[in-house]
């Protein structure tokens, strides 16, 4: 049997599809606390996270990414998760890669093992203490023997850079990919600048997720692109967007808008939206193509569909659908059969079903961002008091 194909010689021949959005997922499956974001399910409940990690893979995933999304132990603990104690950084990562294993030995996938920003990071400590907070994670990665390393969600380049540099003492190839749109990262570093910045720093392959929809995150990459290219640095780009429609997210991105994290179905991309974003995505010289908040199987299933030529085959998800909806060929109401055909759905414009409903938000424009009181690192859980001082700030930043 000859050996599994590594994530850079994949890159290297063709394209490779990402898994979606776990976070989101397995809160509106009941798994998931939103709010701390954490993902000790992997230890609570190990069946609905390895269940997440097949509908992927039959979906057309390439890449088992072991749910380690803010599994480090200053996040763990922040603001009154008990997490940390509980089941502690080691052991829901440990539980992650392990279950990320087993489902990706049931197809030809990869598993990575990834890190997020940190709140030690964004309370002002230094450099040492935030690597350290990386360092733990990445030690389990290489216990554990993933193909390689995400650094992902980082909405500061110098941060980046600082887990780029943990990451490379593995050994193993590095992903860095941002949570910025085309205005770039908050502390005002350019997105050109930080697509330079992660190359230089190390990473095998840069570019953006989370915080904006498939469009705006391509949006950014072409700046990305552009300034790799002038600078004579040769990396492969990665997109894995969110599934919500944002258009009027400003510089940081879904999390200022009124609807999140509770409201946000309304903006859901439809899997034609995703076939679009594909193919933009693989034109433009994208080749590892997924997805992150909001990224549900069907919509993976639409990626690998789209690429179904380049990849040279379907997933195994499309057995029970025909591409373009030619199934509803089959379908007793003539008006529904009229609809089976790719012209009718990608000119489809869908309407939100509700009366009166704004095309857009207004954001809150808070603009904190690293080393701002307000983010700094607390165990002790929110008081009521300060929950009353936010809301009255937030009615100051909006102009209320």
């Amino acid at each position: 049997m000859a050996p599994k194909k590594g994530l850079l010689q994949r890159l290297d021949e063709g394209v490779v599809i990402g898994d979606g959005g776990f976070v989101f997922a397995l809160e509106k499956r009941g798994y998931v606390k939103a709010g701390p974001w954490t993902p000790e399910a992997t230890v609570q409940y190990p069946d609905a996270v390895r269940g997440l990690h097949r509908e992927f893979l039959r979906a057309g995933s390439d890449v088992m990414q072991a749910f380690t999304f803010y599994a480090s132990d200053d996040k763990l603990s922040n603001r009154g998760n008990e997490s940390s104690a509980k089941y502690t950084c080691r052991g829901i990562n440990d539980a992650a890669c392990r279950l990320a294993r087993e489902v990706a030995e049931e197809g030809d996938g990869l598993v990575a093992g990834g890190l997020s920003q940190t709140p030690t990071y964004l309370s002002g400590m230094s450099k040492a203490d935030t690597q350290k907070e990386f360092q733990k994670q990445v030690d389990v990665f290489v216990e554990n023997k993933v193909d390689f390393l995400i650094a992902e969600y980082f909405e500061h380049v110098e941060e980046m850079e600082w887990a780029i540099e943990s990451c490379l003492k593995s050994g193993l190839p590095v992903v860095a990919s941002m949570c910025i749109g085309p205005e770039g990262d908050l502390h005002g570093i350019t997105v050109e600048e930080c697509a330079v910045r992660m190359a230089k720093a190390g990473a095998h392959v840069v570019g953006i997720n989370c915080h904006f929809d498939p469009f705006v995150t391509l949006e950014g990459l072409k700046k990305m692109k552009a300034a790799l290219d002038a600078a004579g640095l040769k990396v492969h780009l990665i997109a894995q967007p969110l599934a919500f429609h944002t258009p009027d997210a400003q510089k940081q991105g879904f999390i200022d808008l009124p609807e999140f994290p509770f409201g946000l179905e309304p903006r859901i991309c439809t899997r034609w939206d995703m076939h679009r974003y594909a193919r933009e995505a693989y034109d433009l010289g994208v080749r590892y193509i997924g997805g992150c908040c909001g990224f549900e199987a069907y919509h993976i299933r639409a990626v690998a569909e789209e690429l179904a030529k380049e990849r040279g085959k379907l997933p195994a998800g499309s057995e029970k659908h025909e591409q373009w909806a030619g199934g509803l060929r089959m379908h007793t109401k003539p008006w529904v059969r009229a609809r089976a055909g790719r012209q009718y759905w990608e000119n489809l414009r869908p309407s939100s079903g509700r009366p009166f409903s704004a095309a857009m938000s207004k954001p809150d424009a808070w603009g904190v961002t690293a080393g701002d009181a307000s983010l700094k690192q607390k165990k002790d859980a929110t008081t009521e008091e300060e929950l009353t001082n936010l809301a009255k700030s937030c009615k100051v930043a909006n102009g209320k």
